[in-house]
């Protein structure tokens, strides 16, 4: 009886690894994940239970265009193991509705049939006040939303497949700097979707140093013959920690104070910018005295231009007399359209 009872166990963990189409899942990658979860299978066994077993019962198809072969459902197959419980439905609906806002379309549609089984299962309790959730629940992003950037679903793939077996890919990737396509062997690392942008950080060719690549801008992408070349001791969130996605100006912290309107005050008190931060009341004034240890990067001196006469920034000077450069050449350009404006 455990025996019988370990097979079910494992036939239900393999139905739960293997993705839709377009996604995809190499036997090597199945098996190295049963073992992660205590399945001690060899190749062998598990080749006879994705053949012999399950695909006599599900939509399991199996890619042999290419060693080692790769396993998927089909795109209609609409069951969900384990079938949604209510927690778990209400998660999947406010999920989409952040994601939706963040992920490219053909990031999303790997799980709109996990969205859809969320949706009916949500549908189908009337007179019940959870029925309302998606009709009452929304995720708004902070600030100015651009809409995700359109990534080609063979890209994602590629892109997809190659990090997680730790491939090397052939790329035809737009340069923002040179408007130029350019051929290139990237070795992927990581994955970081940032706004409405999704980038693979990579090294190229022989180089060691990283770089991150819009998904968008790739045209053209296949695995590569190219070994892949891991970059020792990377660890993604470190990259990021350390200003990677920041726009980083300099390596070193920075103090920054500032006056701020008590709004603001109100703002940053909620939610602060950094985790060692004070808020002084100023004499005879409602604004109060901001004193924060920051990276010295674009996105924080960009969030105080975007606050406008609400913040006042005595520190750093050099951001101080950016803003107000900023500050100038706005006026010079509003002079200047209003003179060719009564000129015409």
């Amino acid at each position: 009886m455990a025996h019988v009872r370990d097979t079910l166990f494992r036939y239900l963990t393999l139905l739960q690894l293997i993705p839709r189409s377009p996604g995809r899942i190499s036997t090597p990658v199945l098996l190295e994940k049963l073992r992660e979860r205590g399945f001690m299978v060899d190749t062998r066994s598990l080749q006879r239970d994705l053949r012999d077993k399950l695909a006599l019962h599900f939509p399991l198809i199996c890619d042999d265009t290419q060693k080692p072969f790769r396993w998927y459902f089909d795109r209609q197959f609409q069951s969900s193991l384990p079938a949604l419980d209510l927690p778990s439905a209400l998660t999947f609906v406010l999920a989409e509705e952040y994601l939706k806002g963040i992920l490219p379309p053909v990031v999303l549609g790997q799980l709109s049939p996990q969205f859809a089984d969320a949706h009916r299962l949500l549908d189908d309790l009337e007179g019940n006040s959870l029925s309302q959730w998606r009709k009452r629940v929304r995720a708004i992003p902070n600030g100015k939303a651009l809409l995700p950037a359109s990534v080609d679903a063979s890209i994602w793939q590629c892109v997809t497949h190659a990090l997680l077996e730790n491939k090397a890919i052939d790329v035809c990737y737009l340069s923002r700097s040179r408007e130029e396509h350019k051929a290139m062997v990237l070795h992927p690392q990581g994955l970081v979707s940032r706004h409405s942008v999704t980038y693979v950080v990579a090294t190229v060719g022989e180089y060691s140093d990283l770089r991150q690549f819009a998904l968008h801008r790739i045209h053209r992408a296949t695995l590569s013959q190219v070994p892949w070349r891991e970059t020792p001791a990377f660890d993604i969130d470190a990259y990021i920690a350390d200003g990677a996605f920041g726009y980083r100006q300099s390596c070193e912290a920075i103090h920054l104070l500032a006056n701020v309107a008590p709004q603001v005050a109100w703002l940053l008190a909620e939610t602060p910018l950094a985790s060692k931060q004070t808020l002084t009341p100023l004499p005879h004034s409602d604004w109060q005295r901001l004193s924060v240890e920051l990276h010295d990067d674009q996105q924080t001196l960009w969030w105080l231009k975007g606050m406008g006469a609400n913040v006042e920034v005595l520190e750093p000077s050099a951001w101080r007399d950016e803003i107000r450069d900023d500050a100038r050449r706005i006026l010079a350009q509003s002079s200047s359209a209003t003179a060719t404006n009564q000129a015409t």
